[in-house]
C-alpha cells in the first residue's frame, strides 16, 4: 500500500525547551526547589525537568560561554497551578527575587532565573482582572 504524501505538519505540544545554564546545580535548585519542577531524567551535565506534561531542560554551558549570545528565546511563560497575582508577588517579595510587570498589563509577573532567562509566571487571575 503506498503511503500518502504528507504535505504539511502540525505540532501537538512542545516536548521540550532548553535553557544554558553556567550552574547547574543551582539552576536545578531554583527550578526544582523554589519553582516545582521535578526531575524527569538527567544525562552528564544535562537536566530534564518535568513542567506539567512539557520538558524543561538545562545544559550546563562551557567554562567561559555566554549562554545568551545568540539566544533567539524572549521568555519562557509558566502557568502557575495556585495563586493569584498578589499572592505571589508577596512570594517573590518575601524571598527576596527581583520581579517587574509589564506596562499595560497589571497582571503579569516577569523574573529572571539565576542565569538571568526571562520568565513569566501565569497567575491563577490572569486575564480574569482586566
Amino acid at each position: 500500500m503506498a503511503q500518502a504524501a504528507l504535505t504539511s505538519l502540525k505540532a501537538s505540544s512542545i516536548d521540550h525547551v532548553v535553557l544554558h545554564v553556567r550552574d547547574l546545580d543551582r539552576a536545578k535548585k531554583f527550578y526544582v526547589d523554589f519553582l516545582g519542577l521535578s526531575v524527569a531524567h538527567e544525562h552528564g551535565r544535562n537536566s530534564f525537568l518535568h513542567c506539567g506534561s512539557q520538558v524543561v531542560a538545562l545544559f550546563e554551558a562551557p567554562e567561559g560561554t555566554d549562554i545568551h549570545a545568540g539566544s533567539e528565546m524572549n521568555h519562557m511563560a509558566l502557568k502557575l497551578e495556585a495563586g493569584d497575582y498578589d499572592q505571589v508577588s508577596a512570594v517573590l517579595t518575601a524571598t527576596g527575587v527581583p520581579f517587574h510587570g509589564l506596562a499595560g498589563d497589571p497582571y503579569c509577573i516577569y523574573l529572571e532565573d539565576p542565569d538571568g532567562h526571562r520568565l513569566q509566571l501565569i497567575t491563577t487571575d490572569h486575564g480574569q482582572r482586566r
